[in-house]
C-alpha cells in the first residue's frame, strides 16, 4: 500500500476498479482446494478460475495480466499457510482470492478435526499475510454440500459462516458462493450445478465465476462481452434440475 491507511473491503474494491481502469499489468493468484483446482468434476468444462482468466485477459483485454491458479486438491488452509511462499507470495500478487474449507470442515479421514474457530484464525492469518504483500485479499465461502451423501462434511454452513465473520471482522472483500448457490437451488442444494456431493460441475463453476465477477466488478464492455451471457445461459439451463 502506498499509505498507512488500513485497507477495507470498500477501499479494496475501489482500488481494484482503479487498477482495472489503468494500464499497469496485474498478477492475480487464485488459490484453494480441489474446487478451485478444477479437477475431474467439470468433465472437460472450464473451472471458475479459467473463466476468470478469460474474463480478465480476454474480454477486459488485459493481455499482460497474469492469472495463476495455485490451488491443490485435498488441501486445507493450514496447507496453504505452510506453503505460502510458493502458493502466493512468490508471484508478487496484486489480487489474491481464496476458496477453502471443504476439506477443513470434514470430520472423516486421518487428518485432525478442525474447529470453526481454528479455521477462522487461519483465515485471519492468511488475510494478514496477503495484505502485508500489499495485495487485495478476496475471501470466498465454500459451496454448499449434499450432506445426506457426504455426512462427514455436515458442518459446511458453520464454516461458511466463519468465512463471513472473518470477512466482517477484517473488513475483507467477500464472495458468498455458499449463499449464491443455495439461492440458485431455491433454498436447497442446487442439484443441476453439482458434479458430486461437494464438487460443482461445469455449470456450477459458471455460477461461481459469475458471482466473483459480479462482486469484483469485472464487467467487459457490451461489445466485448461474450463469456458472461454464455455463463448465464449455462447456469439457467442447469437450474431446471435444481
Amino acid at each position: 500500500m502506498s499509505d498507512t491507511t488500513a485497507p477495507t473491503a470498500a477501499s479494496d474494491l475501489a482500488r481494484l476498479a482503479d487498477l482495472l481502469a489503468g494500464g499497469d499489468p496485474l498478477t492475480w493468484v487464485i488459490t484453494g482446494d480441489s474446487i478451485t483446482h478444477g479437477l475431474v468434476f467439470t468433465q472437460g468444462g472450464r473451472s471458475y478460475a479459467e473463466h476468470l482468466h478469460e474474463l480478465v485477459r480476454g474480454e477486459l483485454e488485459r493481455v499482460r495480466d497474469i492469472v495463476v491458479n495455485s490451488a491443490i486438491s485435498g488441501h486445507r488452509i493450514v496447507d496453504i499457510l505452510g506453503d505460502f511462499e510458493r502458493r502466493v507470495s512468490s508471484w508478487r500478487p496484486d489480487v489474491v482470492t481464496l476458496m477453502i474449507g471443504t476439506n477443513d470442515l470434514s470430520t472423516g479421514g486421518p487428518q485432525p478435526v478442525v474447529s470453526p474457530e481454528e479455521y477462522a484464525a487461519s483465515l485471519r492469518e492468511f488475510v494478514a499475510r496477503v495484505r502485508a504483500l500489499g495485495a487485495i485479499a478476496v475471501l470466498q465461502t465454500p459451496p454448499p454440500i449434499d450432506v445426506a451423501n457426504a455426512p462427514e462434511r455436515a458442518r459446511v454452513a458453520e464454516f461458511a459462516d466463519a468465512v463471513r465473520q472473518v470477512a466482517a471482522s477484517e473488513d475483507v472483500i467477500l464472495v458468498d458462493q455458499y449463499a449464491r448457490l443455495i439461492e440458485l437451488g431455491a433454498g436447497g442444494i442446487p442439484w443441476g450445478l453439482m458434479g458430486d456431493p461437494f464438487h460443482p460441475n461445469a455449470a456450477g463453476h459458471a455460477a461461481l465465476a459469475l458471482e466473483i465477477a459480479t462482486v469484483l466488478g469485472i464487467r467487459p464492455k457490451p461489445e466485448r462481452s461474450r463469456t458472461l451471457p454464455l455463463l448465464e445461459a449455462q447456469v439457467g439451463a442447469a437450474r431446471i434440475y435444481s
